[in-house]
């Protein structure tokens, strides 16, 4: 994310942070160095100009040329005006409205505004326990109708039928009345969009929004358009009273322009980001978290609860439980540890939340590599019976050509993979009894460790 951005900045905030003494010359150059990193990342130049004033203002008063660590100082305000232009913060989802809350997605054709839709009511469903209608006012694209109705039935919510032969005015004052007869909570209405700026289509959406006076309306942009991305959100701007904006494509956005010039440009706050192709790929857009990992010190309160969102605390708890009654570690629990991993995102999506120092350390390994790796060690546990699941040691040499066979690996992958086992399920052992500490110090002492499953 932003990761052409995120490198320079966060090495301009090394050489910020080595200088003992702060002057109007040496703040003159680095702010150079960002204005040219800004403009190279597609920030728009208004922006750009406002946001080098800020700064300079600043870090020239006295609070930073008295300070006794003159360069945290200026890496701290670089930090708080990066957020303030991204608008400060977190700004919620408004749902203060007599059920159901209507809520308007605007935005251009391959934006992602059909898919984000259905994210936004798995968000509502999973996150406010509302109950969420959809429906989609693209009369002029039947597979759009088709695609937010299986998007919605994966999201949880309900959909709502319409038809390339209706009016969508039509279409929203339907599944208005609908909503409200069926006491759902939220209703979300898709919108038509076109490859480009039109006057047929933003009449359209003022008819639309003027018809059922939504509490929301959200403009959906794709972040990677970059300079495009800023013209399209003004044009919405003018033609709408926008409240909000969701960044899709975030997680592929290598510039990190748009991000930094829409809530500028538009003066609408940023309120959610697509962080994934998934349905679960969204993310409340904090303004104060986001600036941390454009200059390069990460989101570890994002990396936290990515974390722990992915992990079934029952699962863990029953394992601790089997592992302290001497139950023993088995291929099943070996197995449950993997997907555990897979639930959190995989180890590129936690990546992408380290400090940029720690990234690149960890940079060093091939992810993609090791994830290939994960996918293998599940296949080849699949490929077995429950009962060599149990018994492990039941595997010899021509249950090994089978499993090996099944999985599609060779059996020295299979070995490789139950000598990995063993040394979690020794790793496991030693916790039994409150042996935790005493394994920790052993560990402390030994050069290298056992091999995680992932």
């Amino acid at each position: 994310m932003a990761s052409a951005l995120t490198d320079k900045l966060s090495r301009l905030v090394k050489e910020i942070r080595g200088q003992a003494r702060i002057t109007e010359s040496n703040v003159s150059d680095m702010l150079r160095e960002v204005r040219m990193a800004l403009l190279e990342a597609d920030v728009a130049l208004p922006v750009v100009r406002d946001f080098i004033a800020r700064v300079k203002e600043k870090a020239l008063g006295q609070d930073v040329l008295g300070s006794l660590t003159p360069g945290q100082a200026l890496v701290s305000i670089v930090n708080k005006e990066l957020a303030a232009t991204m608008g400060e913060g977190v700004s919620d989802i408004n749902l203060a409205a007599q059920p159901p809350a209507v809520i308007l997605m605007a935005g251009l054709q391959g934006a992602g505004k059909t898919t984000t839709t259905a994210k936004l009511a798995k968000h509502l469903i999973e996150k406010r326990n509302k109950k969420v209608l959809t429906v989609s006012g693209d009369v002029y694209r039947p597979a759009a109708i088709e695609q937010l109705k299986t998007v919605t039935a994966q999201a949880g919510a309900e959909w709502f039928s319409s038809s390339p032969d209706q009016k969508p005015v039509d279409i929203a004052l339907a599944a208005l009345d609908y909503a409200r007869k069926h006491y759902f909570d939220v209703l979300l209405v898709d919108t038509a969009g076109r490859l480009a700026i039109d006057e047929a289509l933003m009449r359209e959406i003022r008819e639309l929004h003027a018809a059922i006076s939504p509490v929301e309306t959200l403009f959906v942009v794709d972040a990677m358009q970059g300079q495009d991305a800023i013209n399209t959100a003004k044009a919405f701007k003018e033609a709408l009273p926008l409240t909000g904006i969701i960044l899709t494509k975030l997680d592929g956005d290598s510039r990190g322009g748009a991000a930094l010039s829409v809530r500028q440009i538009t003066g609408a706050p940023i309120k959610f980001a697509g962080t994934s192709e998934k349905l679960d790929g969204l993310e409340v857009f904090d303004a104060e978290r986001h600036a941390g990992r454009v200059l390069g010190m990460g989101d570890i309160l994002a990396l936290v609860e990515q974390v722990t969102s992915g992990v079934d605390m029952a699962a863990a708890q029953k394992l601790a439980a089997k592992v302290k009654s001497g139950g023993g570690f088995d291929l099943n629990d070996f197995l449950a540890q993997i997907q555990q991993m897979k639930q959190m995102g995989g180890l590129s999506s936690l990546m992408d939340k380290l400090p940029s120092a720690l990234a690149a350390k960890a940079g060093q390994v091939d992810m993609g590599r090791v994830e290939k790796e994960v996918k293998r060690k599940e296949g080849i546990i699949q490929s077995m019976t429950p009962l060599e699941r149990r018994k492990p040691e039941l595997i010899k040499a021509t249950r090994k050509r089978r499993i090996a066979a099944g999985a599609g690996v060779q059996v020295q992958e299979v070995n490789r993979m139950l000598k990995e086992f063993e040394q979690m399920q020794d790793m496991m052992k030693k916790m039994k009894g409150g042996g935790m500490m005493k394994m920790m110090k052993r560990l402390g002492g030994m050069k290298g460790m056992p091999k995680m499953p992932f």
